[in-house]
């Protein structure tokens, strides 16, 4: 059989494949301790719960309209408002299957052959495939620890040409946990007003960032860009709600349409069920969400800490989501057991192999000198897990 050449040019999800990985070992009862997944490890809050099993027994339970439901739009509308101050009308938001899918839409709808997308590296690895999928081309912009893994205004000038469609701006980041403040919004905003593409916000962590800093868009500070950025967000990593699958976008009328039109030959609507304890979490209460955030700091600052103490290892302090992104390229060249070890995959195999913990490889996210670790794992098995690695790492020569 013949496969479509796009098969190809893409990789499967390598975060997906790691934390399926580590399940598979533990499964045959390896104690491995699992870096690799980017969900909190909390439940999904009670009353959002309640709120699915009530519109089952509610008979909520068929075809809703592709774009999401009314009810469920107008929560997300009233979101918006509340937290950034930015109005929307239900034709300006989509829902979908998940952030991911939603970005995906954009994605399908916007891009094509020849089309350019600037996305500033490291990356949440899903971006460029999805670019490569829609026919154009990433164009990545570099940072380092040295700039917090953030981009700067020259840096997106000198990116930028005639082919640009959009830039894609993830803050807090997946994986490096880095966030942008309203300054540097500010500037980066000047920039793209400028010129002429799409912002594509992905604000999917927005509500899980600390060390009392205050979140912001692009579109919050520089309000001119308002007609040309669509905002993507989802209660995935807010409420516990991965397995849930809504994601929202909120832009352009003229994009939204299109988007909901490419779903319309994809998946259909959303599910029901989850659409209707979606607009619990929006509406509902958020003690919950503030619960979590806390316990999610303070395993930050463990791991942070822990990381940065480990010979030749240094760990940007993130700001923002469940990551952490060290920098073990000083283990490069060292070996054990006669294997050496080259880069990023070769340290995450080993540490597999020796010392059974799952991290991904940073070349997965543009950047093989570092590792992305999630830590929405049990703080008693963040201590495991650094106890392993510290250990791993003294034992290679």
């Amino acid at each position: 059989m013949k496969l479509a050449d796009r098969v190809n040019k893409i990789q499967p999800s390598p975060t997906l494949a790691i934390d399926a990985k580590a399940k598979a070992l533990k499964a045959q009862g390896v104690d491995v301790i699992g870096f690799g997944a980017g969900e909190p490890d909390f439940d999904t809050p009670a009353n959002i719960r309640e709120a699915g099993k009530k519109a089952i027994d509610a008979g909520f339970t068929r075809y809703m309209p592709v774009g999401g439901a009314d009810d469920l739009k107008d929560a997300i509308i009233a979101k918006m408002k509340k937290d950034h101050g930015l109005e929307y009308s239900r034709d300006e938001i989509s829902v979908a299957c998940g952030a991911k899918h939603t970005l995906y839409n954009i994605s399908q709808a916007l891009i094509q052959e020849g089309d350019e997308v600037i996305i500033p590296a490291p990356y949440w690895v899903s971006y460029p495939d999805q670019v490569v999928l829609a026919g154009g081309t990433s164009v990545f912009i570099e940072t380092g620890e040295e700039t917090a893994f953030k981009i700067t205004p020259a840096q997106l000038e000198k990116a930028v040409t005639p082919k640009t469609k959009a830039l894609i701006l993830n803050s807090p980041c997946n994986p490096t946990g880095t966030s942008y403040t309203e300054e540097e919004l500010k500037a980066i905003g000047q920039v793209c007003l400028k010129h002429d593409f799409l912002i594509i916000s992905d604000d999917i962590y927005e509500r899980l960032i600390y060390d009392g800093l205050k979140f912001a868009n692009i579109v919050q500070v520089v309000p001119e860009l308002k007609s040309r950025t669509v905002v993507v967000n989802g209660v995935s990593k807010t409420y516990a709600m991965t397995g849930w699958r809504i994601g929202y976008a909120c832009g352009p009328k003229e994009l939204i349409g299109a988007m909901t039109k490419m779903q319309s030959q994809s998946t259909s609507n959303a599910t029901s069920i989850a659409q209707k304890a979606s607009v619990e979490a929006l509406n509902g209460p958020q003690e919950a969400v503030a619960a979590m955030k806390v316990e999610f700091e303070k395993r930050r600052t463990y791991i942070v800490e822990r990381l940065n103490a480990m010979p030749g290892v240094t760990c940007f302090r993130s700001t923002g989501a469940f990551y952490v992104f060290p920098n073990f390229s000083a283990v490069y060249g060292k070996s054990f057991n006669g294997k050496v070890i080259s880069n990023s995959t070769d340290f995450a195999a080993y540490l597999l192999e020796e010392a059974k913990v799952a991290l991904v490889p940073g070349v997965a996210f543009g950047a093989d000198k570092y590792a992305r670790l999630s830590y929405a794992i049990s703080m008693e098995n963040i201590k495991k897990g650094m106890d392993r690695i510290e250990e791993a790492i003294k034992n290679l020569k």
